[in-house]
């Protein structure tokens, strides 16, 4: 029988870890803050395509006027932004370009840019018909021009 005294009751080890309620509570935390701030970093998304926008538009404007200066006028809505890439026949004789150094881009949503001179508002339009590539809208959908 002293034996069985000497022989001690020997407990496993205790395994250290997180239990399925600790990491439910976790994964709902992480859900809620990509919730929060899902929205608010998406938002900010869409203003900086505005910005790009409308920096692009400025740009334009500025190699219209030299065109403007070296031609004695805007490019024809026909001629359009192009005219600013490769000389229109018309004033091949005048034309000191390119104006601009690389090709006409595309609106950061991936629409061309309208041009129409004489334009609407002024000697020149030029327009981004915004995210859903038709007239009007408001928001990220809203009419871009110069």
């Amino acid at each position: 029988m002293n034996m069985a005294k000497n022989i001690e009751k020997k407990t496993p080890p205790v395994m250290g870890g997180f239990t399925l309620l600790e990491l439910l509570v976790v994964i709902i935390i992480i859900g809620m803050l990509s919730a929060y701030v899902g929205p608010k970093y998406f938002a900010q998304l869409g203003k900086s395509e505005v910005t790009i926008a409308k920096a692009q538009i400025e740009a334009f404007e500025k190699s219209l006027d030299t065109f403007r200066i070296d031609i004695g006028r805007y490019p024809s809505t026909d001629e359009g932004l192009n005219a600013l890439i490769v000389a229109p026949p018309t004033v091949a004789a005048k034309w000191n370009g390119p104006y601009m150094k690389k090709a006409i881009p595309l609106d950061p949503w991936g629409h061309a840019y309208q041009y129409r001179s004489p334009g609407t508002n002024g000697e020149i339009d030029i327009v981004s018909l915004g995210k859903d590539g038709q007239q009007g809208g408001t928001g990220e959908n809203a009419d871009i021009s110069n």
